[in-house]
């Protein structure tokens, strides 16, 4: 496969940011939130918002199927809700001769962007079904395997306010998910145009700017971008500068982590940098991307120890100093 040219490069950033005007003109501000959460969707990854209510994370996401004229579906969780409320069943039918036979009736899982609203709320049962989905893009029902549409994106939010009656998300779960992204709340500006936009006579709506062919393209063109092997190292160096265990674990990382990010976080470094290079025309990935994605891709991949938990800490801390020593040079390099 040969690498991208500069017609395809210009014609990435040109969808990239016609996506990005569409969901600017119905969320107000929010610019680096809207970006990220669209690396995600091209890098072939799925998303965890964390935010309060109220700050637009289910008008986001329905704002991004209509830019992309994407099927989209909203599955709230609570505590009773089961798998096959999410996943479909196998209900018998009668035809007009009397016969009986088994009918699949789809879940809300068959779209293209699904939202899992307030995933905490349910049991690790119901959670474990979206597990499958996410990593092959299918569900197995009755012993049949049933591929997804693509592309296939989930976004899942959770409350970090109320978490009486919750289930945290397990770890194999979090790690499945490409970022993790705080909501921030508006600050007066922002909340001034929240009012001027959604308490008028006319709501504003995103406009369809590309399709589902489309952005499966866009995905496999970023997939095409080379990484130089600077890019690479660094990439492993950081991951593993979040391990205690490591030779190269920076300090906060021996002090406060139990265990660091897995391979999968540097996987989401890379594809995500891919994206992010595209969209701004380079035909290569820089340690630049890298730094500026090390946050919503690894924070969530950190498991704190007690000490950690104690403490208060919090893992973007502890990627900043892993960010700030392996640029310094004072990370060894990783054996080969």
């Amino acid at each position: 496969m040969t690498d991208p040219g500069a017609r395809d490069v210009a014609e990435f950033r040109r969808a990239f940011a016609a996506v990005q005007s569409e969901l600017g003109r119905v969320i107000v501000g929010q610019e680096e939130l809207l970006e990220l959460v669209t690396i995600a969707l091209l890098a072939g990854g799925h998303v965890l918002l964390e935010g309060v209510p109220g700050v637009g994370k289910t008008l986001l996401v329905r704002t991004l199927a209509q830019a992309l004229d994407l099927r989209f579906s909203r599955i709230q969780f609570t505590p009773d809700l089961m798998p096959a409320d999410i996943l479909g069943t196998n209900l018998v039918v009668q035809d007009d001769s009397g016969r009986r036979r088994f009918e699949f009736h789809p879940g809300p899982i068959f779209s293209q962007i699904v939202l899992a609203d307030e995933i905490n709320r349910a049991t690790p049962k119901t959670q474990s079904a979206l597990l499958e989905a996410m990593q092959e893009h299918a569900v197995t029902i009755a012993g049949e395997s049933r591929r997804l549409d693509e592309p296939f994106f989930v976004l899942a939010t959770q409350n970090p306010i109320e978490m009486e009656g919750t289930y945290p998300l397990p770890e194999a779960q979090l790690d499945r998910f490409l970022f993790k992204l705080r909501v921030p709340f508006p600050g007066l500006a922002d909340l001034q145009a929240i009012i001027d936009r959604t308490t008028g006579p006319d709501e504003p709506a995103a406009h369809q700017v590309a399709d589902g062919p489309v952005v499966v393209r866009m995905q496999a063109l970023a997939r095409q971008v080379p990484v130089a092997t600077h890019v690479r190292e660094y990439a492993a160096r950081l991951v593993l500068a979040t391990h205690p265990e490591s030779p190269g674990a920076v300090q906060a990382a021996r002090r406060f982590v139990r265990y660091g990010a897995s391979p999968r976080g540097m996987q989401a470094l890379i594809l995500a940098g891919k994206v992010r290079a595209l969209s701004r025309g380079r035909l290569n990935v820089a340690v630049d991307d890298l730094r500026s994605l090390a946050f919503p891709a690894l924070r969530h991949r950190l498991i704190l120890n007690f000490e950690g938990e104690a403490e208060g800490t919090d893992t973007d801390a502890v990627i900043h100093d892993a960010v700030r020593e392996v640029e310094a040079g004072e990370i060894p390099a990783p054996e080969v």
